[in-house]
Formats: C-alpha cells, structure tokens, sequence
C-alpha cells in the first residue's frame, strides 16, 4: 500500500506525526494509500523551508520566474495521461473530466507566465515641482493554500501558479482525500527549476489548517471548500492580520425562459448537472422553468435523459461521470434524497438503488432528479454535491430572476434564452457574482476573475485574473525628488501639488 508524506524542501518527507487517514479508491470502495497528517510542528517545519528560500526567489527578476512556469507546462503535458489517471483513481470522476481539471489549472499558470507585463507598477513623471512618483509591486513573502477535494490538480495550481509567479514561496494543504496529484505537481516545479522550498506540500486535517491559519509568518491564505469553513478561515486569517480570500459552497440555478432551445438547455443540464457525480461548486443544482408549458415540456426531455445516464469506473471512457469521493460523501446525498421526499418534494427519478456490477462496493449512485421543489425545502437551500437535480418551477421572469438572487449563496447562475432583452436585463440585475447565457457552467477563461458573492465568497479579491496578482503582491509607492529641485529652508505644511 502506498504511503503519502509531505514535500518539503523540494523533496518528498514522511509524516513524524504518527496520525494517517486513508485514502480510497471510490471505485472500488477498496484504501489504496495511507496519507500522512501533519502536526503543527510538521507545518511550522515547512514555513521555515519556504521563508529562507523566498528571499532569494523574490530577488529572482519576473522573466527568470516566469520560465520556471513555462518549463513546469511543458512537463505537465509530457505527464498529463500519468496525472490524469490518479487523479480518477483517488476522486473518482472519470478520467476525461479528471484532464480537465488539470487542463483548467494549466490554464492558470499560462496565465502567470505573463508576470514580467502583469506585475508593472505605474510611473508618473513631473506630478509635482521636481517630483516623480512610481509604484512597485512586490511579493508577500510566504503565503498559503488549502484547496479542496473536488479539483485536486486545477485549484491548487490556481493558488500556487500566480502566487509563486509573484515571487512569494507557498505552502499547500491540499484536502487528504486525494493528495497523489498535489505532491505529484510539487516535483514537477523541482524538475522545472523552481528552487527547493518555495513550494511546499503539507498533507492534513483541522490541525494543519488552525496551524496555518496562526503562523506568523504566513501572509495570506487561499481557501476553497464548504461556506462555514471558508467563513471560519476568513474571520481567524483576519484576527492574526492574514489576507484571505475563501471560497465557499453553492446553489447554481439556471433559469429556462419559454423560448429557449429546449434540446440544447437539457443537454446543458444533464452535462452540468450530472457531470463529476456533481461534485463541482460550479454544478447546476437547481432548474427555473419559467411557466406551467416550460416546466411540462422541460420535464418531459429531462427524465429520460437522467434515466440513461451512464455511471462507470473511473477509468471507463463511455461513462458520463463515476463514483463520488467517499461513502460518507455518498451517505450524504443518499440522506439528502430522503429529506427531500419527507420534505414533500417529488422525486421523479431515484438513483439510489444503483449498483455498479463487478464494483458493489464503490461509491456509486444513480442520477436523481426532483421537482415541484420550493424553496423553504432543505434540499433547496443547501448544497447537496451530488447528482441531484432539482426542478423549482416559477410563474414568471420576475419570480425566476428572485430566486438565485435572494439564495443565501452567489456562486454562479445561468439562463436559456433567444431573447437578447431578456438575457441582458437578467446578467444586469441578478444578485451572482458569475453568469452563463446559454452557458451552464459559467467557470471565467484564466485572464478573468472566478468569485462567488454573498455566502459563496469571503474576502475583497477573487481567483485568478488580475486579482490574483494583487492578492499576491502588496504596492509600495515612491515619491522621489532629487537634489536640483530641493528649495532650501523647511517645510512644516503637508505636502501638496500646489
């Protein structure tokens, strides 16, 4: 069985704690590996690893940095069906969506490589008598991540990619339930020429995480993962004077006008829907026919389709998704399931009976689908994270746009529509932070931002884009004047353009 350590120092580590948790192969159901995790002298260990080597890498100019990453996509692709593969083997979605996930993170770091351009300051010539200002952008030092199961390749790279780019060294807590891909992209920077310690992989739990979290010497903390958690790491990074930017859960609507193309919409549903058994905060969750004829014919298309979903292993190349993460993840939706039918909620299709022959034991479940749900219902208000669709119907534009915007959560939203008018008022007005037209999953390309509002986001920067750069550089500015333009005598007023 394998045994997963730490990396530190540019190598991998074994973990002294003497506390493991096991990592399972959702297909099988079967533990193929033990993952170490870290005590708090084990992350203090790898602070200490990254703030000696940040200072001789943030004195490293941006263009010599920046072929560190073009070197690291290069060996990205040399490894991309290696990756893949473990990537479907320790999370469970299929191998095709699990090249996705890394393709989306890679995307990220083409991005960074253009930090020679993105960390220019400004410069201002004459702005007073004798006077030039000019501002720096420079790196934090060390700062940190704690990324989530659900995309183990393209979220850690989201975080370190820029960050790293910025010239900051970085310590990664990926989640434990999948750490083969995080500690497998760590080396690849060693092999690419990124000097030992600037970044750092350190498996764990809670204990990991508070440690971070109280580390003084960490700068700023990135967190993708459910809203009370991103809330508690929010409010703890800001009491020890972190920035902090966390992501939390969602509840994606997407809104289906009378006129949309009703083929396309369902395609659009089922794919993001279903896809990775749900397991995505970009998912669409819940759908809002808009009229009785809507709801009817969107029904109509939409049950047949879940009933012929393909649920395989993870390696299968004809399944439309696999298996979820964990048999607790599975309990939870199962449960899920059930509140919704207590809650009165009609449940039109039930995939939990499904079992996956010759894999009995993998954390398999058919794709459900609800409708006449409302929205003081559970399953409504909260995110479930598995393959669970639920059909919430409105009477009209007004009632449809309401709903994602009055939901406690912001993430993402979309409408299906032919109506310009239509689309336009709605991506005006409702109260989302990103929003697909006739686009189900509406993930921003890399040069844009990616942040949820409400309880979706905490924290004033987004991932990726321009504000990843900012996050990840704090500005000094500089106003110079020399000699020559130096009037003799002192001045006991402030300072002005006068």
């Amino acid at each position: 069985m394998r045994s997963i350590g730490h990396f530190i120092g540019g190598r991998e580590v074994k973990g002294t704690s003497g506390r493991f948790a096991d990592v399972f192969e959702p297909m099988t159901g079967d533990v193929q590996a033990k993952v170490a995790l870290a005590s708090k002298a084990e992350l203090r260990a790898a602070v200490e690893n990254a703030k000696a080597a940040q200072v001789e890498w943030g004195a490293t100019n941006p263009q010599r940095r920046a072929r560190v990453m073009m070197k690291f996509l290069e060996l990205a692709q040399r490894d991309y069906d290696k990756l893949a593969d473990l990537l479907a083997r320790e999370h469970g979605k299929t191998v095709p969506d699990a090249k996705g996930d890394i393709q989306r993170g890679l995307e990220v770091v083409e991005f960074a490589c253009g930090i020679p351009h993105l960390m220019k300051g400004e410069y201002t010539e004459g702005a007073g008598p004798g006077i030039d200002i000019y501002s720096l952008r420079q790196p934090l030092g060390v700062v940190a991540g704690i990324t989530p199961f659900n995309f183990p390749a393209m979220i850690p790279m989201w975080k370190f990619a820029p960050a790293i780019a910025c010239g900051n060294a970085f310590v990664l807590k990926p989640s434990e339930r999948d750490p083969g891909v995080p500690m497998a992209l760590a080396a690849l920077m060693i092999e690419a020429g990124l000097p030992p310690g600037i970044l750092n992989v350190v498996n764990g739990d809670k204990e990991a995480v508070d440690a971070i979290l109280d580390d003084p010497d960490i700068r700023a903390v990135g967190f993708v993962g459910s809203s009370p958690i991103a809330q508690y790491i929010y409010e703890r990074a800001a009491a020890t004077g972190k920035r902090a930017q966390c992501f939390g859960g969602a509840k994606n609507h997407a809104i289906v006008m009378p006129d949309a193309d009703m083929d396309q919409t369902v395609d659009a549903l089922i794919g993001a829907g279903y896809g990775s058994a749900g397991e995505r905060c970009m998912a669409i969750s819940v759908a809002v026919p808009v009229g009785k004829t809507t709801a009817d014919r969107l029904m109509e298309k939409l049950i047949p389709r879940v009933e012929s979903l393909k649920i395989g292993t993870s390696i299968d190349p004809s399944a439309d998704y696999g298996p979820l993460v964990t048999k607790a993840a599975l309990d939870r939706v199962k449960n899920y399931v059930e509140i919704g039918i207590k809650e009165g909620a009609k449940l039109a299709v039930d995939g939990r009976g499904f079992k996956m022959q010759g894999y009995e034991n993998g954390f398999y479940m058919g794709g459900c689908l609800f409708d006449n749900v409302t929205k003081d219902m559970r399953i409504y208000k909260e995110e479930i994270f598995g393959p669970v669709l639920s059909v919430v119907r409105a009477h009209d534009y007004h009632e449809a746009l309401a709903l994602p915007s009055d939901h406690d959560y912001g993430n993402g939203v979309a409408i299906f529509t032919r109506d310009g008018d239509a689309a336009r008022d709605f991506a005006a007005k409702v109260n989302v932070g990103m929003v697909g037209i006739n686009v189900p999953i509406p993930v921003p390309i890399a040069y844009y931002t990616f942040g949820g509002w409400k309880k979706s986001g905490f924290g004033d920067l987004n991932q990726h884009g321009p504000d990843s750069i900012r996050f990840y550089t704090k500005t000094k500015t500089v106003t110079a004047r020399w000699p020559s333009g130096v009037k003799e005598g002192a001045e006991f007023s402030i300072p002005t353009m006068n």
